[in-house]
């Protein structure tokens, strides 16, 4: 939301822009992969595991060295991933993107600037293995079943003095991923990590946004 001048009796400053992510696909890929093939990276500061419970290898194959480099590589392709969903995108490489021919090797360096690291990168689609398609649809589906919310209800109107109070220093992305529990974490400048439980508590939202000092 933004308006030029103040509304009237509206509390969301009318020059705060808030960007929630909740669909970053580099992120949820890592985490499918993680939990299917029943990896343990080393790290402390990891996500927990999804909020779905349908996640599991369904018959597909992996070598054990297959699996221990794809448990070796998993904990720094994760805070690459987190750390391109925490930039702001320039909007210039938009610009500069359009004016590249196809196939070229420009477009091509333009557009990982856009999209960023992925799973694929490095390991192509061997990870991914029929259920990733069932998964991802079941997902989908479910969000769309939901009941929308009402204005006055989305987290950000809920817990909106704590979240003006970020915006104050400096927050305006909110990135979100499907995991069980709470996990937190400034991932930029400008952004801040939250798992969607946390998002849709008030009260952890609340203290979430609070981190963003």
């Amino acid at each position: 939301m933004l308006s030029s001048v103040p509304i009237p009796g509206n509390p969301w400053p009318h020059d705060m822009v808030i960007t929630v992510e909740d669909d970053v696909q580099s992120l949820v890929d890592l985490l499918w992969v993680r939990e299917t093939w029943n990896l343990k990276p080393a790290g402390d500061d990891l996500p927990p595991f999804l909020s779905a419970t349908s996640v599991g290898a369904d018959g597909g194959a992996a070598s054990a060295d297959q699996m221990a480099r794809w448990q070796d590589a998993w904990p720094a392709l994760w805070e690459a991933c987190l750390h391109h969903a925490g930039q702001i995108p320039d909007g210039g490489l938009f610009e500069q993107l359009s004016g590249t021919a196809n196939g070229s090797i420009e477009r091509a360096e333009l557009l990982h600037l856009l999209i960023g690291p992925s799973w694929r990168d490095m390991f192509r689609d061997e990870a991914f293995t029929d259920q990733y398609q069932v998964w991802n649809q079941a997902q989908f589906d479910e969000g769309f079943r939901g009941r929308p919310r009402l204005l006055e209800e989305e987290p950000e109107r809920v817990s909106l003095a704590a979240l003006i109070r970020a915006w104050q220093a400096g927050l305006s992305k909110i990135v979100v991923i499907p995991c069980r529990g709470s996990h937190t974490r400034v991932i930029g400048q400008h952004a801040l990590l939250v798992t969607a439980e946390t998002r849709d508590d008030p009260e952890r939202y609340t203290e979430a946004l609070e981190q963003f000092q």
